[in-house]
């Protein structure tokens, strides 16, 4: 059962288990679970992704109860109304808060017409170091390992956006195998005991499309973030 964490006679929104893709795709065409076929046979009714999260990323994500109510989120989210808010483990300790802005070339995946129109788009995110941690895991020439538990928050959404900004500033997502480093992904799967990308979706603030009244849905970091030797804020 997929955790339903809001719904009405509109919308609903889900806590997106880490590994499961939101719906069919050609970028993964071995998969057999996505989350848009496992929430209609779970509530009983069709259901209209409103976003997207990346497979291996976990939290909120919303989905619309008509293609009327879908239309009116997927404006919302078009028109950069909403808060997404992220926690992501990342490579090295950044720097306490700061502007990712740097423009992101389109993905050849991304069929979105307003990508279409540009090779490359403005993209920005704010980020925030919530703690630091220093690992008894020996890597390249040092003895030890630096991560850091940082807090994103999107102001554009280019696909992948925060994944290829985290690299950008030299402090790729922990389980990123794209953009991060292989050797120290592998490493620090075996001494966590679990292989994935660290990355949360955990909080959406928005103005609900159809009645205007506030929506704030909210999931926690899973159990498996215990795993990190430190408190999550």
């Amino acid at each position: 059962m997929l955790p339903i964490l809001y719904q009405d006679d509109d919308l609903v929104a889900i806590d997106k288990p880490a590994g499961l893709l939101v719906h069919r795709t050609g970028l993964d065409a071995g998969e057999t679970r996505f989350a848009v076929q496992l929430l209609h046979a779970q509530i009983g009714r069709p259901v209209w992704p409103v976003h997207r999260l990346d497979k291996g990323t976990s939290g909120v994500l919303l989905f619309a109860l008509s293609a009327g109510a879908a239309s009116a989120a997927r404006s919302v989210f078009e028109s950069n109304q909403v808060t997404k808010t992220y926690r992501a483990m990342v490579r090295g300790w950044p720097p306490p808060a700061g502007l990712i802005d740097h423009p992101l070339r389109r993905l050849p995946d991304d069929a979105r017409a307003s990508a279409r129109a540009l090779d490359v788009q403005p993209a920005r995110t704010r980020f925030r170091t919530l703690a630091q941690l220093t690992l008894p895991l020996p890597y390249g020439d040092h003895a030890e390992t630096r991560c850091a538990l940082i807090e994103l928050t999107p102001l554009t959404g280019r696909r992948h956006q925060l994944r290829r900004h985290c690299k950008h500033m030299a402090h790729p997502i922990v389980g990123d195998a794209t953009h991060g480093k292989g050797p120290l992904n592998r490493a620090l799967a075996g001494w966590l005991g679990l292989q994935r990308l660290w990355l949360h979706a955990l909080s959406l603030e928005l103005q609900h499309p159809l009645t205007g009244a506030p929506l704030r849905i909210t999931a926690p970091p899973g159990n498996e973030w215990q795993r990190w030797p430190l408190p999550l804020p």
